[in-house]
């Protein structure tokens, strides 16, 4: 079983409760568009060992929103590239698992107009800039819109947060 989400207040939901928090958000002002963006972010240390943080946003266009996030540790990750790989994969993962939710619940509640991203911490400037091409082909070649660095405010700030 994979670990939890927690709230920004540290109340843990597994996947089918954050999709029903989501939703509930989205209908409280169903005038509003949406956007659902997945993000993970990871933080290497001396022993190779990795945290990767994952987080889930709703973001009510133009008025905040909410997010959920989950810390996982994994293996050893002896390079850079390996570690941003498995940042993305972590995301995509947890991109199906949502959506699928997402449209199983649509089906029988309608919800506001909303749009799904996967947000990637990669950037122009950095380390990290050799590998936009990979990343960014990975997920669009999943069907997900993908924002990088300084638009990937899911990954890059969100998920940061708890790294």
């Amino acid at each position: 079983m994979s670990p939890l989400f927690r709230s920004s207040i540290g109340i843990e939901f597994d996947i089918p409760s954050v999709v029903r928090e989501i939703l509930r958000y989205m209908r409280e002002d169903t005038r509003r568009e949406y956007k659902i963006i997945i993000g993970t972010d990871s933080m290497g240390f001396q022993n190779k060992m990795a945290d990767f943080v994952t987080a889930i946003v709703v973001y009510r266009v133009g008025n905040g929103g909410r997010y959920f996030w989950r810390r996982i540790e994994l293996g050893k990750f002896y390079t850079l590239r390996d570690r941003i790989i498995k940042e993305v994969l972590l995301s995509l993962e947890i991109a199906e698992l949502v959506l699928k939710e997402v449209q199983a619940t649509e089906k029988n509640y309608p919800t506001p107009k909303w749009s799904f991203e996967i947000h990637a911490d990669v950037g122009v400037n950095g380390p990290t800039n050799a590998l936009i091409q990979e990343v960014v082909g990975m997920i669009r070649a999943s069907n997900y819109e993908v924002k990088t660095k300084p638009e990937s405010y899911a990954a890059s700030h969100v998920a940061d947060m708890y790294t």
